[in-house]
């Protein structure tokens, strides 16, 4: 988890590269997290953007 969106952006768009699956950018209290998409299960998480290793990274709001 970190603190930091710019770095917390960079690690997804990465971890969407690396794994050539989407993952989402969450924010859950004054953290922001990435997972896999396939992972978010409904948690008290505020998704912030959602990162496709073919499309780039779009808003979810």
């Amino acid at each position: 988890m970190s603190h930091d969106l710019s770095l917390a952006q960079q690690h997804a768009w990465n971890l969407a590269r690396t794994l050539m699956t989407p993952v989402i950018l969450f924010q859950s209290d004054d953290e922001y997290g990435v997972l896999p998409a396939d992972d978010i299960d409904g948690a008290d998480l505020v998704i912030l953007y959602e990162y496709d290793p073919y499309l780039g990274g779009q808003p979810v709001h």
